[in-house]
């Protein structure tokens, strides 16, 4: 049988006693009376048309209000900052810390955290002022200060931090020589990459503070470690050897200088001796020369005497002439005194001064 066969009855709708089908239209009209109750209004007309009355629109128009007011509502925390763009324009005003709003679809919001240290590692490869090769690792640590400049001013403000980190390393680095850069000149070489840095940023008004920067280790580069350690070796030796040469020199020069200035002294104390002695001796003879020519006689025996006195003092054996071919021969040492000596020698002296 074919399908329009009129003897066929194959209607889904016509089967179970021949009920016609749904009508659509209907049952949308009892969906609109349905919603219109449940809104506070009244089903539909004897003619099947539903309606809304104003109390649902308004309903409907203030829970839509209430709902972008609280769409809009943010908060910022204490490290936080807003920046607003109003229909993609920036506003000057910069949000604090707190709960705000702003109105959904036409100002977008934009968080910038001002408190938060972050840093970044930058390693590279330069030549020095004496045309060596190091390589130099350091780590800046930097934090957002102005945030409509970070946001607004560059494009990618990250980047251009490393773009002047790079460029302040190398021109410190190239005007610094290799062994400063090495040694001791690396915290100096830290100050001043980091204050070139801050110049670059801020000509940039990217809106970020440099912190510090850590130069984190400074070598040559490892095709040649091995020639600058043995460069760095014989250098400690030279240095001990000069710290050996100043620690003798330091223990010698003031023995040195000590002897010398004894010396000295005592050659200025013979000096100041010879002179007193010279001295004395002057104002004794001047002395005996005024005795001398008030009694020459007794002035004259008395030097006599005196001058052998002296002279025998320093002998233990003394032959003295008596007259007459008579030597006597006085063994000082043995109990003879210079009292007996003094008058044998004044007898021969009168003696003498009788014959003369």
């Amino acid at each position: 049988m074919a399908w329009n066969d009129p003897g066929r009855n194959d209607d889904p709708w016509s089967r179970g006693g021949g009920q016609a089908p749904p009508d659509l239209d209907e049952a949308f009209r009892k969906f609109q009376a349905r919603l219109g109750r449940l809104f506070g209004g009244r089903g539909g007309s004897s003619g099947g048309k539903g309606s809304f009355n104003w109390r649902t629109l308004s309903i409907g128009f203030v829970v839509l209000v209430v709902a972008y007011g609280v769409w809009g509502v943010y908060q910022l925390d204490e490290q936080e900052r807003g920046v607003i763009f109003r229909l993609g324009k920036v506003q000057n005003e910069v949000k604090m810390p707190g709960i705000n709003w702003r109105p959904p679809l036409i100002d977008e919001l934009e968080r910038v955290n001002i408190t938060r240290v972050e840093s970044y590692s930058h390693q590279a490869e330069m030549l020095t002022e004496d045309e060596n090769i190091v390589a130099v690792n350091l780590t800046v640590q930097y934090r957002r200060t102005d945030p409509i400049d970070y946001v607004v001013k560059v494009n990618n403000p990250q980047a251009s931090l490393e773009h002047a980190t790079e460029s302040a390393l190398r021109h410190v680095v190239g005007g610094s020589q290799m062994e400063s850069v090495l040694t001791e000149g690396r915290l100096a070489m830290g100050q001043e990459v980091e204050e070139r840095i801050q110049r670059y940023i801020d000509d940039y008004e990217t809106g970020i503070e440099v912190v510090t920067v850590n130069i984190d280790d400074s070598a040559p580069p490892d095709q040649v470690q091995a020639a600058f350690d043995d460069v760095q070796k014989a250098k400690e030796d030279k240095d001990r050897a000069v710290n050996d040469a100043d620690a003798y020199a330091a223990t010698v020069v003031p023995e040195a200088r000590g002897d010398a200035a004894k010396a000295v002294q005592e050659a200025e104390a013979y000096r100041d001796q010879v002179i007193a002695e010279a001295t004395g001796e002057a104002q004794r003879f001047l002395k005996l020369l005024a005795e001398y020519k008030l009694a020459p006689e007794v002035t004259r025996d008395r030097l006599y005497v005196d001058a052998w006195e002296s002279v025998l003092q320093k002998v233990s054996k003394v032959v003295v002439d008596v007259g007459d071919d008579n030597i006597m021969v006085l063994p000082l040492d043995k109990g003879t005194g210079i009292g007996e000596l003094r008058n044998v020698v004044a007898g021969n002296a009168a003696s003498d001064t009788r014959q003369r």
